[in-house]
C-alpha cells in the first residue's frame, strides 16, 4: 500500500469514528434526557449523580478568577459520589415537581461531603442561596464531545507532523526508531528494562503493555524520567483524574518538578502542592493581581452613568492583570518539567501555544481514540501504557459499540504494530496460583510472579482461590432499576467472609490490617451489600478494612482478601455484561493472597470462560 492509500485509509475511518462518536453523543444526550424527566431525586442520589438536599454555603472569587460556590451534602456520607474536577452540574429545587436554574457549573473540587462548584458571574446566587430544597446534580458533559469533535476535525485535516502520525497510526507502515545501546536499569526487572529503552528508542510510538501487578507506573515514571534527561518538558495524560494524581504523584515523589492541571481527586497537602491553582495563587505576584481583578469588580459594580473616562480605567486595569497573568503563567510552565492533565484538560487554554516533545497517556486502554487525539496534536511523539485486557472504555450506544467506536488507539496499534509493544512479564501482586489463570487466558501464558510472591498466603495449607455455590440457586436475580441484584448471594457472601475471618482470627485480621475487597459488577448488588455490611454487628470492628465496590471502582486497586459476587442466576444461562471478560479481568486479579467467587455455576459455566474458571479452582482442591 502506497502513502497516499495509507493517507485515504486513516481518513475514511477517522470519518466513520466522527460519525459513531456523532451516535454516541446523542445517544447519552438522550439517556440524560430521559433519566432527568423520569427519575426521581431519590435514585439520582443514590446512584451518585446528585446531592439532595444541600445547605448551600458561601460564594467567592478563587485564583484563577472564577466566581464559586460552596456546597455541602447532608446525606448518607456512604452513598456513591460521581462529582469529580471539571464535571458540569446543574441546581435544582425540589417541591412538587423538579425546577432547574438556568445555568451550569463545573466540579472545582469534591472533598468528602464538600464541593466546591465554579459558576457563570451572572449566576443568580441569591435565588439559590435563599431557597429551600436545593440540590446539585450531574450536567451533560457537552464539553468534552466538542472537544472530541474538535480534535478529530483536525486530525482529518492535519498535515505536518499530525497528519505523519495519523498515517502511521491507521497503517503496517513500520514506526521509526533510534538506534543506540540499550541502557542498564538495575532497580527494574529485564521487561521493564526493555519497556523503558523501546521508549527511549521511540521516534513515533511505543506501548508498554503492563498486565495486573507488573509494575506498569514503576516503568513508566522511569521512561519519563529518563526522556526527561533527553527534553526540558513532557506532556503526562490520562483518561482519569484518579489516574493522572496517581502518576503525578509518584513523579514528585522521584523529584520531578509536576504542574498539575486541574485540581486533585484525592484533596491533600501533598496533591494539592503541584495544582496549577496552588501554585498561582502562592506566586509573589499574585497578591496584585487579585488587588487588580477586585478593582476590576468593584468598578463594574459601581458604574457611574455619563462616566467618560469608565472605559479608559477598565481597559488600563485590563492589560495589567493580563500581562501579570502572563508573567506568572510564563514562570509557572517554566520551571515545570511534566505538565500532567486528563486528556479532555489537554485541550485547556492555559496550553495553547505550548508544543511538547513527547506525550505520555497511562490508562490508554480506557480512552476513546478521539480523546487521545486531543494531546497528541501538541506533541511530536507518543507513548501509551495500559493494558487492553482490563477496563475498556465506556461506550453507551450499543451500535457504535458494534461498529467500532469502542476499539481504542493502543489496541489497534497493539495490533498492527507489535514491534514497538514491550509486554510487561514479572507480576509483583499475587499468589502464583490466582494469576495463573489469568496470565494463561488473557496473556498467553506469558506472565510470572516475581519469587516473594509467588506462595504469598493468609493461613497455611489454605487454597488461595475458592467458587462458593452452595445457596445461590435460591435466590435468582431480580432487577432494581437498570441494575440487578440477587439478595441470597448477598448473604452468602458477607456469610462467606464472616467465617472466613473467624478462621484467620478476629486479632490478627485487626493486626495486620488485612484489607477486604468485595466486588460486584453491578451497582444495586454493591449498594445492597454496603447496607447489610453497615448493619451486621459482626464486622463493625472490621469496617475500616472493607470496601464494597464495582469493577470498575476497583481498577488499578489491590486487596489482601477479593470477594466477588456475579449475581446472575437464572434458567436461561443469560450473564448480561458478564460476557465482557475483560472486566473479569480485573476483578480476579485484584487478590493478592485470596479470592473468593461467590456465584451460580449452573448459570455461569454455560459460557466457555467461567466454565474454564470454575474448573480450574475445583482442580486446586484436589
Amino acid at each position: 500500500m502506497c502513502s497516499y492509500q495509507f493517507h485515504m485509509n486513516a481518513i475514511q475511518q477517522l470519518q466513520q469514528q466522527r460519525v459513531l462518536l456523532q451516535l454516541e453523543y446523542q445517544t447519552e444526550k438522550e439517556a440524560y434526557r430521559r433519566q432527568t424527566e423520569e427519575w426521581g431525586v431519590e435514585r439520582l442520589v443514590k446512584r451518585g449523580d446528585a446531592w439532595y438536599p444541600l445547605r448551600v454555603g458561601r460564594s467567592f472569587y478563587n485564583s484563577l478568577n472564577q466566581l464559586c460556590l460552596e456546597v455541602y451534602r447532608t446525606t448518607d456520607q456512604e452513598a456513591d459520589c460521581n462529582f469529580e474536577y471539571g464535571r458540569p452540574v446543574v441546581f435544582f429545587t425540589s417541591g412538587e415537581a423538579i425546577k432547574y436554574f438556568n445555568f451550569t457549573g463545573n466540579v472545582s473540587y469534591v472533598d468528602g461531603d464538600r464541593m466546591v462548584v465554579s459558576v457563570p458571574d451572572n449566576a443568580p446566587l441569591v435565588d439559590l442561596q435563599s431557597t429551600g430544597n436545593v440540590g446539585v446534580q450531574l450536567s451533560f458533559d457537552e464539553t468534552s464531545y466538542k472537544m472530541m469533535f474538535d480534535a478529530l476535525d483536525r486530525v482529518i485535516r492535519s498535515k505536518g507532523r499530525l497528519g505523519y502520525l495519523r498515517d502511521l497510526f491507521y497503517s503496517h507502515q513500520k514506526a521509526e526508531t533510534f538506534n543506540f545501546a540499550a541502557m542498564r536499569f538495575p532497580y527494574l526487572n529485564a521487561t521493564q528494562e526493555e519497556a523503558v529503552n523501546r521508549v527511549l528508542r521511540a521516534k513515533d510510538v511505543a506501548i508498554v503493555h503492563g498486565p495486573p501487578g507488573t509494575g506498569k507506573t514503576t516503568t513508566l515514571v522511569e521512561a519519563i524520567y529518563e526522556t526527561l534527561r533527553r527534553e526540558p518538558q513532557v506532556l503526562v495524560c490520562a483518561q482519569s483524574n484518579m489516574a493522572v494524581d496517581w502518576i503525578s504523584e509518584k513523579l514528585v515523589d522521584r523529584g520531578v518538578p509536576v504542574l498539575r492541571i486541574g485540581n486533585p481527586t484525592r484533596v491533600n497537602d501533598k496533591m494539592l502542592s503541584f495544582t496549577y491553582e496552588r501554585r498561582f495563587e502562592s506566586h509573589p505576584d499574585y497578591e496584585l493581581l487579585w488587588a487588580i481583578r477586585k478593582a476590576i469588580r468593584d468598578l463594574r459594580a459601581h458604574r457611574k452613568r455619563g462616566d467618560e473616562k469608565y472605559h479608559q480605567k477598565m481597559e488600563r486595569l485590563k492589560d495589567r492583570a493580563t500581562e501579570l497573568e502572563i508573567r506568572i503563567n510564563a514562570q509557572l510552565f517554566g520551571e515545570a518539567r511534566v505538565i500532567a492533565c486528563t486528556l479532555v484538560g489537554a485541550g485547556h487554554r492555559l496550553l495553547d501555544g505550548h508544543k511538547f516533545g513527547t506525550l505520555f497517556i497511562d490508562e490508554a486502554a480506557q480512552a476513546l481514540e478521539a480523546a487521545c487525539w486531543i494531546p497528541i496534536r501538541r506533541c511530536s511523539r507518543v507513548i501509551l501504557a495500559g493494558d487492553h485486557c482490563q477496563l475498556p472504555p465506556t461506550v453507551k450506544s450499543i451500535a457504535a459499540l458494534k461498529a467500532g467506536l469502542g476499539k481504542t488507539m493502543m489496541e489497534r496499534i497493539v495490533e498492527e504494530k507489535p514491534e514497538v509493544v514491550t509486554l510487561l512479564r514479572m507480576q509483583y501482586r499475587m499468589n502464583e496460583e490466582i494469576m495463573r489463570f489469568s496470565s494463561d487466558w488473557f496473556y498467553g501464558n506469558q506472565v510470572e510472579s516475581a519469587p516473594e510472591v509467588k506462595y504469598r498466603s493468609i493461613l497455611d495449607l489454605d487454597v488461595p482461590m475458592e467458587w462458593k455455590r452452595e445457596g445461590t440457586g435460591e435466590g435468582l436475580e431480580s432487577l432494581e432499576g437498570s441494575s440487578r441484584i440477587n439478595k441470597a448471594e448477598a448473604e452468602l457472601t458477607l456469610l462467606t467472609l464472616q467465617q472466613y475471618f473467624e478462621r484467620i482470627g478476629k486479632t490478627r485480621v485487626l493486626n495486620e490490617r488485612l484489607d477486604v475487597g468485595v466486588i460486584s459488577p453491578y451497582r444495586a448488588q454493591v449498594q445492597y451489600l454496603r447496607s447489610q455490611l453497615r448493619k451486621k454487628e459482626y464486622f463493625k470492628p472490621f469496617r475500616h478494612l472493607i470496601s464494597v465496590n464495582t469493577v470498575d471502582g476497583f481498577q488499578g486497586q489491590e486487596r489482601d482478601i477479593i470477594v466477588i459476587s456475579l449475581v446472575r442466576s437464572n434458567d436461561e444461562g443469560q450473564i448480561g455484561f458478564l460476557r465482557d471478560l475483560r472486566r473479569m479481568n480485573v476483578a480476579i486479579t485484584r487478590a493478592r493472597m485470596k479470592l473468593i467467587i461467590i456465584g451460580d455455576p449452573q448459570t455461569m459455566t454455560r459460557h466457555p470462560f467461567y466454565r474454564k474458571l470454575y474448573e480450574y479452582i475445583e482442580a486446586l482442591k484436589q
